[in-house]
């Protein structure tokens, strides 16, 4: 994800489009899979916007996106 910076504030940018608090603060990758930092827990709604932004990345496969969260 050489290109962390620019998917923080896309995803940033589109989490201030629906008047979200939550900002992402830092994105990494490795051989399990993709880490978002965020400033707080963030909502259902959050979540899903998050994982349609990485879903649209070309060079991410879709399918194994998952979204882990707080029970």
């Amino acid at each position: 994800m050489e290109d962390s910076c620019n998917h923080i504030i896309n995803i940033n940018r589109t989490l201030k489009n629906i008047k979200s608090e939550v900002i992402v603060d830092f994105i990494c990758s490795d051989q399990s899979g993709i880490t978002i930092i965020t400033n707080k827990v963030v909502s259902s709604l959050d979540l899903q916007i998050i994982k349609n932004y990485i879903k649209s990345v070309k060079h991410i496969i879709a399918e194994k996106v998952e979204i882990l969260q707080l029970l």
